[in-house]
């Protein structure tokens, strides 16, 4: 294919969204002949969003020098600042810094009255937005009123942006959210370019996980998704945002998807050695690991997770307390409590772990006094997350005291604020600790009911361990009549029955693999079975699950 014919169909392509088409095209034709400056700004955004960060770097630098050579001052300095925001991002705050630094002596020296000005306050305004939010909000409305000026849409919603940032930093979060949601509706209208939209987003994500905003969240990433759908090729999220869409997707029961986001969150930071937030990354794959029961491979993703300096408690703490290490877990968690992070979102957690480690450790006292600060959150930032989070250690505690009506209650509240948030692992959770309520208070079939339900969300998710805990809580005989199983069999073959290999099986029950290996060939000669599926046939046949 001629260079010029390469050329033009890849300008067709970039202005169709088909970001791989237009990348593969431009390539071509820069291999051939050198692109002009304008082509090269294409390419580079291109690589851009199909996740070339270091052919991006390269082709926008390309193009900044093109850019200079031809006196167009204004598009050199927007590669530049592109360019510096983009590595900044990514955490090379050197090269980032570079760049901006050069953009703003182009502004200053050749275009001081220009769109681009507002540009350059945006990286001052973030880097205000920590230390001093009221100073932040003043920056952004002056990059907002020169975004106004120029009709400029990108600088428009970087501003609202960071209006929006700056309002939920000050403790204003209605009129932040409402501010963040403006800059979202100029990304899904189409409004802004491709490389702020995945800017906007994931920033607004990351706003809304403080306050505990889940539902905007989930409903922004609905929107985003669809945005997506329509551009060939395109990866708008980086690896934070990538985290926290893992996150997300946890709560909603989409565990296979969250495991997926995650791995691709650390395929994308493998290329930046030193990032930290590949030790958030690895903190969130070790945290999926635990509620499987796949603790080895579990603590492994913790301890990498410490070695970017991310911390690895509640976690950590909750691993412990599954395998039966109790007292380390408990010296963990009073630490983690104690010197815990001021942000709220990390507070929480921290929090709604204490409790039931504090609970295992038999000091009800702290319990409760972790579950009222708990609450106290939840009143203040007005969050159903926080209130069913609250309301489960509320209900936990009840049981613990004996207080099994009331427990049911509470419990019961709870569930339903779980539902609100569409959160099926944590009210399958509840529903357990009511069946342990309602047998107490002899109610079994009830009590059956709930562990029933609670059974089906567990084997959806491959929640091994809550699979267990159910057998052990569950009054119905197991028999081993059918087949003269023992305990430790039943165990087996119910997490066969989920599809769990022998590695997860020794992991969850803290047994080795040649041991699983042996009561699997002794559960296959004691019923007749020749094959895992027959098993899982056989537990269902025969109620073990």
């Amino acid at each position: 294919m001629a260079a010029t014919e390469a050329v033009e169909q890849g300008r067709a392509a970039f202005d169709r969204y088909a970001w791989d088409d237009a990348y593969r095209m431009l390539s071509e034709a820069d291999h051939a002949t050198p692109l002009e400056a304008a082509d090269l700004e294409r390419l580079g955004t291109a690589a851009y969003l199909t996740g070339r960060d270091e052919a991006a770097v390269e082709d926008l630098g390309r193009a900044y020098q093109a850019f200079l050579e031809l006196d167009g001052i204004d598009r050199s300095v927007r590669c530049a600042f592109w360019l510096g925001v983009t590595l900044l991002l990514r955490g090379q705050h050197a090269r980032g810094g570079g760049w901006l630094g050069r953009a703003g002596r182009l502004v200053e020296e050749r275009l001081p009255q220009s769109v681009e000005r507002g540009y350059l306050m945006v990286p001052a305004g973030l880097q205000t937005l920590p230390k001093d939010p009221s100073a932040a909000y003043r920056i952004f409305g002056d990059v907002v009123a020169v975004a106004d000026e120029f009709a400029d849409a990108d600088l428009t919603a970087l501003g609202q942006l960071g209006l929006g940032q700056a309002l939920v930093a000050m403790g204003d979060a209605p009129r932040g959210v409402a501010m963040l949601d403006e800059a979202m509706l100029c990304v899904t209208n189409d409004d802004v370019s491709p490389i702020a939209a995945g800017i906007v987003y994931c920033a607004v994500i990351l706003a809304c996980r403080d306050i505990f905003d889940v539902g905007r969240a989930e409903e922004w990433t609905a929107a985003l998704s669809q945005w997506c759908a329509k551009q060939q090729g395109i990866q708008p999220y980086r690896g934070q945002c990538l985290v926290h869409r893992s996150e997300i997707m946890q709560l909603h029961g989409h565990w296979a998807d969250a495991m997926a986001e995650v791995y691709q969150a650390c395929e994308h930071l493998s290329a930046q050695p030193g990032n930290p937030v590949m030790g958030m990354a690895q903190y969130q794959r070790a945290e999926i690991l635990r509620l499987r029961g796949r603790y080895a491979d579990a603590e492994a993703a913790y301890r990498e997770a410490a070695s970017y300096g991310h911390r690895v408690h509640p976690g950590m703490a909750l691993l412990r307390l599954a395998q039966g290490h109790i007292q380390d877990a408990y010296a963990a968690i009073r630490r983690e409590v104690s010197d815990a992070a001021e942000r709220p979102v990390e507070r929480s957690k921290v929090l709604a772990a204490y409790v039931p480690i504090a609970l295992a450790a038999g000091d009800t006292d702290a319990a409760t006094l972790a579950a009222g600060e708990l609450f106290d959150l939840a009143e203040r930032f007005d969050s159903p997350y926080l209130r069913a989070m609250a309301g489960s250690v509320r209900g936990a505690i009840l049981l613990s005291e004996g207080d099994y009506a009331t427990a049911c209650t509470a419990l019961r509240a709870a569930w339903w604020a779980w539902q609100e948030v569409v959160a099926p692992y944590e009210a399958a959770r509840l529903r357990v600790i009511m069946a342990r309520a309602y047998h107490a208070l002899g109610d079994h079939d009830t009590a059956e009911m709930e562990l029933d339900a609670a059974s089906l969300v567990f084997e959806q998710l491959g929640a091994a361990p809550d699979l267990l805990n159910i057998v052990e809580i569950s009054k119905r005989s197991v028999a081993p009549a059918a087949g003269g199983l023992s305990a430790r069999e039943v165990e087996v073959i119910r997490l066969v029955a989920t599809g769990v290999t022998n590695r997860e099986i020794a992991n969850t029950l803290v047994i080795s693999e040649k041991t699983v290996s042996r009561h699997i060939s002794n559960i296959f000669g004691k019923l007749g079975l020749s094959s895992r599926t027959a098993a899982a046939a056989y537990a269902y046949d025969h109620d073990l699950i």
